[in-house]
């Protein structure tokens, strides 16, 4: 579902995550702001693909 280098956010909402390491059914993910930082274990099926929707600012 997902592979290394991914941006995922959690269905519920949250930072974008990118992913570090897919364990079947789980990924290691850190935020992708800070890729430095902490790592997390999430359920695959507790996220989605990262998109932006909308226009950011374009006028």
């Amino acid at each position: 579902m997902f592979s290394v280098g991914d941006y995922v956010q959690p269905l519920k909402g949250g930072p974008k995550l990118k992913v570090l390491e897919v364990n079947g059914d789980s990924i290691v993910a850190v935020q992708a702001s800070n890729e430095q930082g902490e790592t997390y274990t999430l359920k695959a099926a507790d996220l989605s693909l990262y998109t932006e929707d909308g226009d950011f600012g374009v006028c």
